[in-house]
């Protein structure tokens, strides 16, 4: 991690930082981990100086877009006191699509704009920074941040009731740059804004946030989850522990969703290995999309200790049956991990490609806990 924020600029700061908001949303809970682990403030104050970073780099519009300022539209100093009130670029190698460009789909993965699944991410990054230093400044730019978003990826159908989540929407947010809803889009984002309905002790300020949650809530019920990607298959699984540790009572219609995020996760991994991706050469794969997978395993235990403790989940003998099949895949996690642990200690072609990415979540791998915990249930394990 120390190597991590030399190379792109975040300590020292450097003048023309390399910021890229999916990498830095782990990287902050990293720094936290560490920093509770040692003790050691310099990490809180690198975690401090990345959202900062984040925010004033990702936040604004880049250096060779016509446009100017924050993305927000807001002048300086109110912007900084509201970063997140435009939402935060990708920070991709190049600028977003012009509208009078063609739609090209593999250049597309290279080019600027937004991201909700990298949004929510952010999200849960501030959630965990409020927890750790107190400061609640973090969870209101969280939930302001979840409420620009959610205007602006909704779709709805002509009936005018929302029907998904647009994968890719403009650096403005005035336009999709890209034709298709994100799979599991509204799952995290649903789960996210519960998150931070948690985190935020005062609620006043949540009534367009609640209003989301109504929204998303039924785009959930009877969902399809199901994928063999790697990365996907971890984001599920880092959904079921935090909707585990949010379960507030015996809230059938949460239980239920986590039920069927299980079995989803159950489906998707036997299709993964049916599928023979883990045999294939290391030079056909991608080490962030299987670290993914291994940080969504690690947060079996976690899932484990809050259904031994929540009696609702007890009294499941379905839920129980799939998650103890869940539970027999565990080994995988510190497979993955040694593979990779081996690859980076010789910075080999198929790490390098990806350096940056690779070692963030590589780290989030070897210590999951302050990732994978939510206000309500910190560093369970």
């Amino acid at each position: 991690m120390s190597e991590f924020a030399k190379r792109t600029g975040l300590s020292p700061a450097a003048q023309n930082p390399r910021r890229y908001l999916w990498t830095d949303a782990f990287a902050v809970c990293n720094f936290l981990e560490l920093f509770q682990q040692t003790a050691d403030q310099q990490y809180q104050r690198d975690a401090i100086a990345l959202i900062d970073q984040v925010h004033l780099v990702l936040g604004r519009y880049r250096d060779d877009d016509t446009r100017r300022g924050w993305i927000s539209g807001l002048a300086d100093k109110r912007a900084r006191h509201h970063p997140t009130l435009g939402g935060l670029r990708i920070g991709k190698r190049l600028k977003e699509r012009g509208q009078n460009e063609t739609f090209d789909n593999r250049l597309e993965w290279d080019r600027d704009g937004q991201y909700f699944h990298y949004l929510t991410k952010w999200m849960h990054a501030l959630c965990r920074a409020a927890s750790v230093t107190g400061d609640s400044r973090y969870t209101t730019w969280a939930g302001e941040l979840a409420q620009r978003s959610f205007e602006a990826f909704v779709r709805r159908s002509t009936s005018g009731e929302v029907a998904g989540l647009t994968w890719k929407m403009s650096t403005d947010l005035k336009r999709p740059l890209v034709p298709t809803l994100g799979l599991h889009d509204a799952l995290d984002g649903l789960i996210t804004f519960w998150e931070i309905e948690h985190a935020i002790q005062d609620h006043t300020d949540l009534n367009d946030l609640n209003q989301a949650l109504e929204k998303l809530h039924p785009l959930c019920l009877n969902a399809d989850w199901v994928t063999d990607d790697p990365l996907g298959l971890g984001g599920l699984l880092f959904d079921a522990c935090r909707l585990a540790q949010l379960l507030r009572g015996n809230h059938q219609r949460e239980i239920r969703l986590l039920e069927d995020i299980l079995q989803a996760c159950c489906r998707g991994l036997a299709a993964l290995f049916a599928s023979r991706y883990l045999d294939q050469p290391t030079t056909q794969r991608l080490a962030f999309r299987e670290l993914g997978l291994a940080i969504g395993l690690g947060a079996l235990p976690v899932i484990a200790e809050t259904i031994k403790r929540e009696e609702c989940l007890r009294d499941r003998p379905d839920l129980r049956r799939t998650f103890e099949l869940l539970l027999s895949h565990k080994p995988l996690c510190e497979e993955i991990i040694d593979l990779w642990l081996n690859h980076a200690k010789f910075n080999d072609e198929s790490w390098d490609a990806h350096r940056d990415i690779n070692e963030v979540m590589l780290a989030t791998a070897l210590m999951p806990h302050m990732f994978l915990s939510t206000s309500r249930h910190q560093n369970t394990t």
